[in-house]
């Protein structure tokens, strides 16, 4: 930036400082290199003196169980470089998500790990100009940023050739519900595309049910209600996550049924809980321990010059648990 406006790199951090005996035509000049080049003062400030050691990560919600298994892998990855790894969150609104990039900005972090995030891909490409810039869980890529991704197609195909093996035929699908005006988010768009062309493939089109909620464990209640509401009711129900799931779990309790024996329950993740011996669900892994690891390699490579992007993508596995069994029959034994 010094440079483009023909002046020091010390000039430059006096204007960025705002320091005295600073003339005004020099801060002119600086400023209008600063608008020209889109760069934000704080970020301009970093490039005068140096890395933080820092990665950034952006999330809609802390309290998402699979978010945790990514911060461990990346944090365990980032623990022998030197770097550190602070969490913000973003929320559910374009407003909160922006002022939290723009905080992570601000702060002058090295690199920005985004999860599921809400910006459009332009936005995105404008922070990843400025700051190395790694998106997960989204399936657009780009040549400004690197991206991790789930193959969401082979895991929605792997729970429900599962369920119809296991005799299954009224199977029913919580999705994520888009806001209008926003751009469709292609993972939960990708898992109920799949649901319902497998389900067609089948011959099982009648059978087709799904309910547009959210992935939280809310969404997932909501959704069971709903579909229990329905007559026939489902004899197994694909949440499009294991927090999801959780509430499909709560709502079945609810109703008296049981589960395999009246309702079977997947979900997708593989979240610890999903693990635990009063749940017992059977999921996708994804890996988010491995998702994180790799974040964590492809970000400081882009901190070391790497200009090429790179896209990396995980091929789930099914983890078949007591949730699921042939319809009104024992749950099978724990895999």
């Amino acid at each position: 930036m010094a440079e483009h406006a023909g002046v020091s790199k010390a000039a430059v951090s006096k204007v960025i400082r705002n320091d005295y005996g600073v003339s005004e035509a020099m801060r002119d000049r600086v400023q209008r290199a600063i608008d020209e080049l889109g760069y934000r003062p704080q970020a301009a400030a970093r490039a005068l003196r140096g890395r933080a050691y820092t990665i950034g990560v952006l999330m809609q919600h802390i309290g998402i169980p699979f978010y945790a298994e990514i911060m461990t892998g990346l944090v365990e990855h980032l623990t022998e470089s030197g770097y550190q790894a602070i969490m913000i969150q973003g929320g559910t609104r374009d407003k909160t998500e922006k002022r939290a990039l723009d905080a992570l900005t601000d702060r002058q972090v090295d690199g920005i790990l985004m999860i599921a995030p809400l910006a459009g891909r332009a936005q995105l490409e404008r922070v990843a100009r400025e700051i190395p810039t790694l998106v997960l869980g989204r399936h657009d890529r780009s040549p400004a940023y690197d991206s991790i991704v789930d193959d969401d197609r082979i895991g929605s195909e792997l729970v429900m050739e599962h369920l119809i093996a296991l005799g299954h035929r009224r199977i029913a699908h919580i999705t994520f519900q888009q806001e209008h005006g926003r751009p469709a988010d292609q993972m939960p768009r990708i898992r109920a595309e799949t649901y319902e062309r497998v389900m067609r493939d089948h011959g099982f089109t009648a059978e087709i049910a799904v309910a547009a909620t959210s992935y939280s464990e809310e969404g997932g209640y909501r959704g069971a209600r709903e579909l229990l509401s329905r007559s026939p009711r489902p004899t197994a129900i694909f949440a499009g996550s294991d927090e999801a799931a959780l509430g499909v779990l709560a709502a079945l309790h609810e109703a008296g049924l049981s589960v395999p024996g009246d309702v079977s329950v997947a979900g997708y993740d593989n979240t610890r809980l999903a693990a635990h011996p009063h749940i017992a669900l059977t999921t996708v892994n994804q890996d988010g321990d491995v998702m994180g690891r790799t974040a964590g390699r492809l970000l400081l490579e882009r901190i070391e010059g790497r200009s090429a992007a790179a896209h990396f993508s995980v091929i789930p596995r099914l983890v078949v648990r007591r949730s699921t069994a042939s319809p009104r029959s024992r749950p099978a034994d724990t895999q």
